[in-house]
């Protein structure tokens, strides 16, 4: 990454962890939005996430659906809603996320992938690291689409590593990172 790909990726998650602290969720019709977007299954999954994070997959989907138009489908917008999915099984608050952001900066995904199978807050740092495979797993088991696992699997991953077609992709991970 670029010293200024970093610059703006340290800016996002700034926002990201100020706005984190605002626990609220999305707007009532918004809610409501999501909630017609999603399966069942998904529905559980998505009212186990916190407020901040719902606020923030809606924007997601809206930019989402406003980039692609009519290529915004049901399980596009279901990706964009539930990629982060994974991260409700690590516990962490805000202050305990943007510190293991930081811990996982440091130590790697491969170490964070290890400390996800522990117990204690190690284990809850790595699993809050490790959401995108957890979010996937979640995703497959409620009966997801294809798209919408494998977008939480991907969401972190380097453009060539994509399964999704590149425009719907691209168009997810800068609805995600605006």
């Amino acid at each position: 990454m670029t010293a200024a790909g970093r610059l703006r990726h340290l800016h996002h998650l700034a926002r990201r962890f100020v706005g984190s602290l605002w626990p609220l969720g999305p707007r009532a019709a918004d809610e409501r939005w999501a909630l017609g977007v999603l399966t069942p299954g998904e529905r559980a999954l998505w009212r186990r996430m916190g407020g901040a994070d719902r606020r923030h997959a809606v924007a997601v989907a809206r930019r989402t659906e406003q980039a692609l138009g009519a290529r915004a489908t049901r399980p596009v917008l279901a990706a964009a809603l539930l990629h982060d999915v994974g991260k409700v099984e690590s516990g962490l608050g805000p202050v305990r996320r943007a510190a293991a952001t930081v811990a996982g900066a440091l130590a790697g995904r491969a170490r964070a992938a290890r400390w996800s199978e522990r117990g204690g807050a190690v284990g809850r740092v790595g699993r809050y690291l490790c959401h995108d495979r957890i979010g996937a797993a979640l995703l497959a088991a409620a009966g997801s689409d294809e798209l919408t696992v494998a977008w939480a699997r991907e969401h972190h991953l380097a453009p060539e590593r994509w399964s999704l077609p590149a425009d719907v992709a691209a168009a997810l991970k800068a609805a995600d990172d605006d």
